[in-house]
């Protein structure tokens, strides 16, 4: 499973394992944990950076309608994923 590093501002470095990825209308999301194997907290993120930006620039996906749509596709894309 592939780990990230997200380097928030003026906070300390967090690791997150990528679950999945997919896109949607042509914008990036990643369903990630702070754990490798069993139940834990996850978040989906999206990818708003821009092309010129080296580095990519996630956020947290809040907006109910849009959490609940990708959070749905996730859960088709992986069979052991339930979002409570």
């Amino acid at each position: 499973m592939e780990k990230i590093v997200f380097s928030p501002d003026n906070e300390n470095p967090i690791e997150f394992f990528v679950l999945e990825q997919t896109t949607i209308s042509g914008i990036n999301y990643i369903l990630v944990t702070d754990k490798e194997e069993g139940d834990s907290e996850a978040l989906i993120l999206k990818d708003v950076s821009n092309r010129e930006d080296e580095e990519a620039i996630y956020e947290i996906v809040s907006e109910d309608n849009e959490l609940q749509a990708v959070a749905d596709i996730f859960e088709s894309l992986l069979d052991d994923i339930a979002f409570e």
